[in-house]
């Protein structure tokens, strides 16, 4: 804990008679910029600084007129702006980010982290796929950024809370209680995502002469989001070998569906599916059942994931249907819902749907 404190579960941080000031860091990028415009209207957090090294000088309002956030970004001084900081969005490449989260955690700043450095618990299965880990000490101390796996009391007591993969958060909740339930044998995941979350600079492949009237396969020898789905399904007490998964790049801004077709432990038919999953999201917000399969648009700007599953079919398989914005659930949204429970305040608070 900063300072060597302990953490009251719904202790609002260092101090309760001021809203917490957050700052984004790397706020030129489409997550963190935002998640800055999200803290900028969040009605009990203070948005104080917003930073980036590409666009130092430029208000993010010049750069993304559609957030309307009047600030201007600065280049990071971390001893100027962790002054009197209560938390920070880190909204880093893998690496850049780690050495950063480091820095902020020695100054008592708490952090939402965008990046995969602190997904993945494991060194080894983390440098097999991004390489050597700038900040390896704090490999495994950070809680997992997804509420609704049961990492409620971890997020809340967090110094340094690991924001998850967008593809794994519509895995993870479209799998989750067929995993808790011991159904998991062997999964497919079919994944598409809108050009955004490719970030923000242009390549070949995600320019729109490229993007445009087409849809392609990529990652096909394998994608990093693959072992965090992985190591969070075995969390949930699944036994398989590792997910087959692959992600597809769609002519849409933002969004992601992913289809996963699941052979199961023992047949399940639809009714039990239905209840299944009714039971386990009964009191979750951000998580919708649907009785057909969701589309893209039905939850672009929520937080919402909303999931199908289906059962009763000739091949035997179960199908899970879940669709969330990459941009919102699967990313700056989320952030906010984490920062929420850090500080004491009620989930939903600046982004109920």
């Amino acid at each position: 804990m900063p300072n060597g404190e302990h953490r009251e579960s719904g202790s609002v941080g260092p101090t309760t008679d001021r809203a917490p000031r957050v700052a984004v860091l790397g706020a030129s990028g489409y997550a963190g910029a935002l998640a800055a415009a999200l803290l900028q209207r969040h009605p009990r957090f203070e948005l104080t600084a917003i930073t980036s090294r590409s666009d130092a000088g430029t208000r993010l309002d010049a750069l993304y007129p559609r957030h309307r956030v009047p600030l201007v970004m600065e280049e990071l001084e971390l001893d100027r702006h962790a002054e009197g900081l209560d938390a920070a969005v880190v909204a880093y490449p893998h690496h850049a980010a780690a050495p950063v989260v480091a820095a902020l955690r020695e100054r008592g700043v708490r952090v939402v982290d965008l990046s995969a450095d602190f997904r993945l618990r494991d060194r080894d299965v983390y440098e097999r796929w991004y390489g050597p880990h700038e900040a390896p000490e704090l490999l495994g101390t950070a809680a997992y950024g997804i509420p609704e796996l049961g990492y409620r009391d971890a997020i809340r007591d967090a110094d340094v809370v690991a924001n998850p993969g967008c593809f794994p958060t519509a895995a993870l909740l479209g799998l989750q209680p067929l995993a808790r339930a011991g159904l998991l044998d062997d999964v497919v995941i079919d994944a598409k995502t809108g050009v955004s979350g490719a970030g923000r600079a242009a390549t070949d492949a995600t320019h729109y002469v490229s993007v445009s009237e087409n849809v392609a396969a990529y990652k096909v020898g394998g994608h990093r989001h693959a072992p965090e789905i992985d190591q969070e399904l075995a969390a949930l007490g699944a036994q398989l070998r590792p997910v087959a998964f692959l992600p597809h790049l769609v002519p849409v801004d933002q969004g992601e569906l992913i289809t996963a077709y699941v052979r199961t432990t023992r047949d399940a038919a639809q009714d039990e599916l239905r209840a299944l999953y009714a039971d386990a999201y009964a009191d979750e917000p951000f998580v919708e059942l649907a009785d057909v399969p969701a589309g893209m648009r039905d939850v672009t700007a929520t937080n919402i994931c909303r999931v199908s599953v289906h059962g009763d079919r000739h091949d035997g398989r179960v199908v899970v249907c879940a669709v969330i914005d990459n941009l919102w659930k699967g990313t700056s949204s989320q952030a906010v819902q984490n920062l929420n429970l850090m500080f004491g305040l009620p989930e939903d608070e600046g982004i109920a749907p």
